[in-house]
């Protein structure tokens, strides 16, 4: 399975692509996709929309996952940065992607093993799990720590998957079980 992480942002949208076999993972490439400060928004999101749908079409990933935003005290900031999330989650269902979105502190737990780890952190676990991978900045690290914590959630669907479609297949008995009934003889005095 090939997946497709993506951190978004206006400035910097990080993406990662990882390929996964079984408990394998494998690093295939990262970056970021880059607008100017100085264009207008409607542009800007064009040109990161552009460039995400070219690493797309270039890496063709199977899925895709998506940064949840959260909301901070700058309301206009949020509110762009919901766009560019929309350019983020636009892009791979346009080509049929199935997307998965996560929390931040849900891809850090997924990653590092704590929920509120720092981006060294997160770094150091990257580096560790992807040996050799160049890392084209901590946007890019970031998508791929997204990337790996839809492949380790993936992985659970199936397994909870398999295990119902098992447990379905048992035959239900379509009879109630009869027990022996026993009487209690009082003793006589």
């Amino acid at each position: 399975m090939r997946v497709l992480g993506i951190d978004p942002g206006l400035r910097n949208m990080g993406w990662g692509v990882i390929d996964v076999s079984g408990s394998r993972i494998t690093h295939v490439a990262n970056g970021v996709c880059h607008s100017l400060a100085s264009d207008d928004l409607a542009i800007r999101l064009l040109s990161l929309f552009d460039q995400l749908a070219d690493v797309v079409h270039t890496h063709q990933p199977d899925c895709a996952a998506v940064e949840q935003t959260f909301v901070n005290k700058d309301a206009v900031a949020t509110l762009k940065l919901g766009q560019a999330r929309a350019v983020a989650l636009l892009v791979p269902a346009q080509f049929g992607l199935p997307i998965g979105e996560y929390a931040p502190n849900a891809v850090k737990k997924a990653v590092v093993g704590v929920g509120h780890a720092a981006k060294q952190q997160v770094e150091h676990m990257i580096k560790l799990q992807l040996p050799g991978a160049k890392l084209s900045g901590a946007d890019a690290v970031d998508a791929l720590a997204i990337a790996i914590c839809h492949s380790h959630h993936a992985q659970s669907g199936a397994r909870l998957s398999d295990a119902i479609q098992k447990a379905a297949s048992k035959r239900i008995p379509t009879k109630a079980p009869t027990y022996r009934k026993t009487t209690i003889k009082k003793a006589s005095a």
